[in-house]
């Protein structure tokens, strides 16, 4: 009976990478921010959790990237949303009080406590490094089980609240496989915001030649509440044209 437990737990050891230089993983990560399909398209399955709600829904997602994100989303096989979001807006369809919503790209920040733009949602979706731009320097962050990418040097990261650069100042972790070859997660700190974003990509799909999110969780966690969703893609196609499904119905007024 010894035997066996010492063997479930050999097996269950993390192993230790290969220690890396840091302009490695940093050439890893110019090649990852660069990869992006003209067009995506996927069914979501969809898990979304806060400290009031639990529920589930499917999600039609369409991208024509850096113009438009279209997401359609069914209930009980009933559509109930059809959101269109661009650049500089946000236009959301409710078909069950058949009315529509109106807003600039403020409401993410004030509904999620997170100040995104419409770059960075196409990348969180896509399994892009968040905001990673190679003109910025990027500091690796030593550990002997996995390979860590920072915005900030390690002290700084501690706690976000102690970054001591510019109030709007968003400090980002990226986690590679231990092939170095893809993203694995990232960790998003925004202590004007008073907020924290872990995303952890599971698994991802091969296609059209492209590593796409296959399963993906996302935990925000805010100075009013925390949310949990968990993304689940089917039937992903890549660089196919994409037509954007919508419209506002004749006699939907604004939302209450």
């Amino acid at each position: 009976m010894l035997t066996a437990c010492a063997k479930k737990l050999s097996e269950t050891e993390i192993v230790k990478v290969k220690r890396m230089k840091t302009n490695v993983l940093l050439d890893n990560m110019d090649s990852l921010s660069r990869v992006r399909p003209t067009f995506f398209y996927s069914k979501i399955a969809t898990k979304f959790s806060d400290t009031t709600r639990n529920i589930s829904f499917k999600t039609s997602l369409r991208m024509n990237i850096d113009t438009a994100m279209n997401a359609i989303i069914t209930y009980a096989a009933i559509p109930v949303i059809n959101a269109l979001i661009t650049k500089d807006s946000l236009t959301v369809v409710n078909k069950r009080d058949k009315c529509v919503s109106r807003a600039d790209m403020e409401f993410i920040k004030e509904n999620f406590g997170v100040d995104f733009s419409f770059k960075n949602i196409e990348e969180l979706l896509l399994g892009i490094p968040l905001d990673y731009d190679t003109l910025q320097k990027y500091f690796q962050i030593h550990d002997p089980y996995q390979y860590i990418i920072s915005s900030h040097r390690k002290r700084k990261m501690k706690k976000a609240d102690r970054l001591e650069r510019q109030e709007n100042d968003v400090a980002i972790k990226y986690f590679l496989t231990n092939d170095t070859e893809q993203l694995r997660a990232m960790e998003i700190y925004s202590p004007s915001d008073t907020a924290s974003i872990r995303v952890d990509y599971l698994s991802r799909q091969l296609v059209g030649g492209i590593n796409v999110p296959d399963k993906v969780t996302i935990k925000v966690m805010t100075a009013r509440n925390n949310l949990f969703i968990s993304l689940s893609y089917d039937k992903v196609e890549v660089n196919e044209p994409q037509p954007l499904y919508f419209i506002v119905p004749e006699g939907y007024e604004d939302c209450e």
